[in-house]
């Protein structure tokens, strides 16, 4: 334990000479945590550990030892050491007699610990090689199989074609995958190319069918919590704000309620067809902008949040959009890609604005 250049005259302080190997016994009990005058009367036994963990490479040498310190006896059960023993002698008269002493003391107890570590630079290329060759036979055992299954059979496997297919597929980029969620279709849109035209209009295939089954507490208020809601902006069925439509209103536009954009990716309306716009559901005024659902869910995630902090309207309309895609895509899943339509994010803007009103487009700021 001694380290080559010691200091005979140091003395182990935990801050200023954790290597030294000479200790004061006062010491060695406050580190333990322990009384010194309880213990010098009543004893007890301290353990002393010693920690080697090493590193054994020469461009990082490292093998130092930690000193701990412990107590091992009980308190309660059995508190301090001692031992007894005995003095045998004669008294003038010629008579044995004989004194017992019960002494107490305190014991120590060294413990030693070690790991020590070394690269191996063979060792680590035997098991890369073996790792590489044992993925890709499994990989060539696998599609031989599929392989000679599918010349067994007369016809070409579905299966053996799915198989072919994903095996060479392009990678997209990723601003070129979007999900697309309409009130008026019971589906959600995968589309994967890049946009010619305005979002509406673009061409999908279906991934998911509505309506979805989920039910969370942070998105559904109870009835006995939504009876009397104090400072609220709403009654439930009526819009929070009447906005008059856009006098060019455009093309892609079918609920009359979307703002004009020259980018394709947010010319996005929230039906397919002409209707009433989901902004005005009830639902969408409760799951999506009720403050008291979006603040309980807020409070439900971090119980301490700072409900009158500046920034909080961020909060607020992060968490907005995100009960949005749960609640027409089902599922926390597509929140990367999926689009919020231009009426329900410009809705949720004028709920819950943003100092300056300097959004970065979609699909979160």
């Amino acid at each position: 334990n001694i380290p080559p250049k010691l200091n005979t005259s140091c003395t182990y302080n935990k801050i200023t000479s954790p290597l030294c190997p000479i200790f004061r016994l006062g010491d060695i009990l406050q580190e333990a945590k322990e009384n010194f005058s309880e213990m010098a009367v009543k004893g007890g036994i301290i353990a002393i550990d010693i920690n080697w963990d090493c590193n054994l490479d020469s461009w990082f040498y490292d093998c130092s030892p930690k000193y701990g310190f412990r107590r091992l006896d009980s308190k309660d059960v059995t508190p301090g050491v001692h031992f007894r023993y005995a003095r045998y002698y004669k008294t003038p008269q010629g008579k044995e007699q004989r004194t017992l002493f019960k002494v107490y003391g305190i014991r120590f107890d060294v413990l030693v610990f070690g790991t020590a570590r070394k690269f191996n630079s063979i060792e680590l290329i035997k098991n890369l090689g073996s790792m590489i060759s044992y993925f890709g036979l499994v990989a060539t055992a696998i599609e031989l199989a599929i392989y000679v299954r599918n010349c067994s059979c007369c016809s070409k496997s579905p299966f053996y074609t799915i198989i072919d297919r994903k095996k060479y597929d392009t990678v997209l980029n990723p601003k070129q995958v979007m999900y697309v969620s309409h009130v008026d279709e019971p589906h959600v849109i995968l589309i994967k190319k890049p946009l010619k035209t305005s979002l509406q209009h673009a061409e999908g295939s279906v991934v998911e069918s509505h309506p979805v089954k989920f039910c969370d507490a942070g998105s559904f208020s109870t009835s006995e919590s939504n009876e009397n809601h104090d400072n609220e902006e709403y009654e439930l069925g009526q819009p929070i704000r009447q906005e008059s439509s856009s006098p060019d209103c455009q093309k892609w536009c079918f609920c009359d309620k979307c703002r004009p954009t020259e980018k394709y990716h947010e010319q996005l309306c929230c039906r397919k067809k002409n209707g009433q716009c989901i902004t005005t559901s009830p639902w969408f005024q409760r799951l999506v902008l009720s403050s008291h659902t979006l603040k309980k869910t807020l409070l439900y995630k971090d119980p301490f949040l700072d409900m009158t902090d500046s920034n909080i309207n961020n909060k607020l309309r992060h968490l907005a959009y995100k009960q949005y895609i749960h609640w027409r895509f089902g599922s926390f899943d597509l929140e990367d890609r999926a689009v919020i339509p231009s009426c329900c994010r410009w809705e949720i803007r004028d709920t819950y604005p943003k100092a300056g009103n300097n959004y970065t487009g979609f699909p979160m700021e």
